[in-house]
């Protein structure tokens, strides 16, 4: 990869800048041969903190600090697209045109149309460091990955759609990145993580693939739809919505495309499910809350995904006191399974570290976690016994 350096002002990058309000990002610059958001980049996240990281971009340049190093990929004559600096192109050229204002000295929010001629100037006439790099398309992208802009690390996905570039990711990407989608408040309730930094479009992808989006994304790089991807989100988030007809907080972010592949074709009654949901998140004794949906799912059977409180220690040692008494007067083990048998263990007294607290009725089948439910078994067992 060739390098070159050269040197812009802010005039220079920003001349012809359009903010796409829709998309969220900067369009063009250096009248039209820059493209300051290439379709691999990221979305314009510097407002999205409030607006702190595109205001401090500006106040660098009112104080004259450099705002570093920028880079441009040549991709022909008279044509180059921002490799990093997207960020800061974008918030210099969002002030100019009005897009936000920042606070002077005084604490009064300034737009850069009421400042005075001298500030402007200021802004207008700051030096840029720009390296123009000249490459084939891996040796881009392979720089491209290795960068962190302003403290915000690329994600993973962010990553991948440098790497894979090309029709499918950009129209991927005004489906599933698109913050304005009427859909997205919809979504939001079953997807974690920001919209802008991919995260939709990493589990839209995530789940058509199976878990394998580097493939997917390598496969279907130069198709120009994206069919079988909408298709296939709609389907997983219908589901949710059809089974789990109330939302809940705990949905978010949940592995929904795993439980989609594993429990989709079998039948649910919605009125019983979420009865059956808000019995379980109302109790006590269910330590994870998110875990309600799968267990609900696997047919209401498979109690560690609930993480159930526990005997605590004062219960045990009273019950283990109480069974082990008992036991010594009987003449028999002090775990109620081991008399059941006729083995060497038949009256062996365990100690209280060798035993495990148990339901006696199970929790599944309604038994409280209360004293009177409980009782001491060999960790043998308790392990053996299980859910029954």
């Amino acid at each position: 990869m060739i390098t070159t350096l050269k040197k812009y002002t802010i005039r220079e990058v920003i001349e012809g800048f359009v903010y796409n309000e829709l998309e969220g990002k900067g369009l063009f610059g250096l009248a039209g041969e820059l493209t300051i958001q290439p379709e691999y980049q990221r979305n314009y996240i510097y407002a999205s903190d409030g607006g702190k990281r595109e205001q401090a971009v500006v106040e660098s340049l009112l104080k004259e600090y450099p705002i570093g190093l920028l880079y441009f990929n040549k991709v022909r004559d008279n044509a180059l697209e921002v490799l990093d600096g997207q960020q800061r192109i974008t918030s210099v050229g969002r002030f100019v045109t009005g897009k936000f204002a920042v606070k002077d000295a005084n604490g009064h929010e300034q737009y850069f149309s009421g400042m005075t001629e001298v500030q402007r100037e200021k802004i207008m006439n700051a030096s840029l460091l720009v390296y123009v790099c000249e490459g084939d398309e891996p040796e881009i992208k392979d720089w491209f990955k290795t960068i962190n802009i302003a403290g915000v690390p690329l994600t993973q996905q962010e990553i991948l759609n440098a790497v894979y570039s090309g029709p499918f990711v950009t129209r991927a990407r005004e489906e599933f990145s698109n913050s304005n989608n009427s859909l997205v408040q919809k979504w939001s309730a079953y997807i974690a993580g920001d919209i802008k930094r991919q995260a939709y479009l990493e589990c839209s992808l995530n789940w058509v693939s199976r878990g394998e989006i580097d493939a997917y994304m390598s496969k279907h790089r130069h198709d120009h739809d994206i069919a079988e991807l909408k298709s296939h989100f709609i389907k997983v988030i219908d589901w949710i919505s059809g089974v789990f007809t109330d939302v809940e907080s705990e949905m978010k972010g949940l592995e929904w495309g795993r439980l989609y592949e594993a429990y989709h074709k079998q039948d649910y009654d919605p009125v019983e499910v979420s009865k059956q949901v808000r019995e379980l998140l109302s109790s006590f004794e269910i330590k994870d809350r998110r875990g309600v949906f799968e267990y609900i799912l696997g047919g209401s059977q498979d109690t560690k995904l609930l993480n159930v409180r526990v005997f605590d220690e004062p219960t045990k040692k009273v019950v283990y006191a109480k069974q082990t008494k008992a036991a010594q007067t009987k003449g028999e083990s002090n775990c109620p399974l081991c008399t059941i048998g006729h083995d060497a263990n038949h009256e062996k007294i365990w100690s209280l570290s060798e035993m495990d607290a148990d339901h006696v009725l199970a929790w599944s089948k309604g038994g409280e976690t209360n004293i009177s439910n409980c009782q001491m078994l060999c960790k043998t067992h308790n392990r053996a016994k299980g859910n029954r």
